[in-house]
């Protein structure tokens, strides 16, 4: 007996918040990771900052404390180099100032709130996960929901064992919402580990150019690019996100219906992840 391949349809969208929902150019953890750095004498810049962006917040320190430059900051400072002890301490001194500025760059990006509301009329059902711990999130959902954005279900970093590239964030929302096969998700992210986790949970993955940590465009920037600066801002995303292969790179979140509609025909085609 042959079995069909399923599903045949999707069933599930699964959002990042920040740089994909909210915060356009993901600029809430970026400024406070350099700011709390600072605080222990390290001096960074932004980019340096986004690096790891994608992981949990304690994880994301430890990749950058593990970095030779940083590393070498940290140890002129102190005369080692940082443990983990040292990194719970940075992280500490993070979590407090983050609880303080996340609401202020959490507004959502243009076409979000609109876009969620199409997706439920399509039937799906909305997922998201976050680098965040669950305090600084429930920051960021209380704003989110003032400006339309109410998802189904929201996982936090703290809310599993191993949170990104691994895949349980993806996975318990699969749980939660009540799903029937992961094939029927979609996972949207603005950064490799985003994109690395939809792509270990066996879900396809959707890549945002524009309106992330890719890029680390202001909404004013991205706004005042002419073509070529757009697609020159596009180039520079797409080399840091295809080394995680998402299945598809658009944007924003604004440009996601096309790819919905794609990978609808390909499931409807036999096509999996």
């Amino acid at each position: 007996m042959t079995v069909s391949p399923l599903p045949v349809r999707l069933e599930a969208v699964i959002f990042d918040w920040a740089g994909t929902l909210v915060d356009f150019g993901s600029f809430a953890p970026t400024k406070v990771f350099v700011d709390a750095f600072s605080q222990f004498g390290v001096e960074m810049s932004l980019a340096q900052a986004r690096g790891p962006m994608g992981m949990g917040k304690w994880d994301h320190i430890r990749t950058l404390c593990n970095d030779p430059v940083i590393a070498g900051q940290y140890q002129a400072q102190f005369g080692r180099l940082p443990t983990d002890d040292d990194v719970t301490a940075i992280y500490e001194r993070f979590l407090p100032m983050q609880l303080d500025k996340v609401a202020q760059y959490s507004a959502a990006i243009p076409g979000a709130a609109e876009l969620l509301r199409a997706l439920r009329q399509h039937g799906l059902k909305i997922g998201s996960c976050s680098g965040y711990p669950g305090s600084v999130m429930r920051r960021v959902v209380e704003r989110a929901a003032s400006e339309g954005l109410e998802p189904d279900c929201i996982v936090a970093s703290d809310d599993v064992p191993r949170a990104r590239p691994a895949p349980a964030m993806a996975l318990k929302n699969v749980v939660e919402l009540g799903l029937s096969d992961v094939a029927a998700c979609v996972k949207v992210d603005d950064t490799a580990p985003g994109i690395e986790e939809g792509r270990r949970a066996g879900m396809w993955t959707v890549g945002l150019l524009l309106s992330g940590n890719a890029a680390g465009l202001t909404l004013e920037e991205y706004l005042s690019l002419d073509d070529a600066g757009r697609q020159k801002a596009r180039t520079a995303a797409s080399l840091e996100l295809s080394p995680a292969a998402p299945h598809y790179l658009i944007d924003t979140v604004a440009d996601l219906p096309g790819v919905i509609s794609d990978i609808e025909a390909r499931l409807s085609a036999g096509q999996r992840p």
